[in-house]
């Protein structure tokens, strides 16, 4: 279990959790709000199978107090930055802080990782919701694209003093 002390907007713990035989039904079946879906994949289970298949992506239940509010992956770039994906919060846990508080609590835990010296993702331009919740913990655009989205970039020591606490 990764915990970082970050909680959500009411109060609740926000963990990550390694997708497992007693988890994996609930995490598959986290769906984003209706009009998110052409930003994200309609099912966590999408993500799940990529991190299963592929190997490069490490696939991570978020929880709040215990239960399953969302997804997150997480990999490492040949060229040494670790990628942040796949985040998809719960129609029914949004607007709470649950995403906020997962990233601040993947991010606090990479960076204690040997190497980590920068984060990247990726977001379409016009997901104004992840474009405004990744700036406010420091991501900046790099100018680069992957497909038809934007590369954003955090340096691991910078992640480090993002902002924390139930109201961010």
């Amino acid at each position: 279990m990764i915990e970082s002390g970050v909680a959500d907007r009411l109060g609740r713990r926000i963990a990550l959790r390694a997708v497992d035989d007693e988890n994996w039904r609930a995490v598959a079946d986290v769906a984003p709000l209706d009009g998110q879906r052409r930003f994200v994949a309609a099912l966590a289970a999408r993500y799940l199978l990529l991190s299963t298949r592929e190997q490069d992506w490490h696939s991570l239940a978020v929880c709040a107090d215990g239960a399953v509010a969302g997804h997150v992956m997480w990999g490492l770039d040949d060229d040494g930055s670790h990628w942040i994906g796949g985040m998809v919060v719960d129609a029914a846990e949004q607007g709470r802080g649950v995403g906020r508080a997962a990233l601040l609590t993947l991010m606090a835990w990479l960076a204690g990782r040997d190497g980590c010296r920068e984060f990247r993702l990726s977001y379409h331009p016009e997901n104004t919701a992840a474009r405004n919740l990744y700036a406010s913990v420091g991501f900046r655009p790099t100018g680069a694209t992957e497909g038809d989205e934007v590369v954003a970039a955090l340096p691991a020591a910078a992640a480090l003093g993002a902002g924390r606490g139930p109201s961010d």
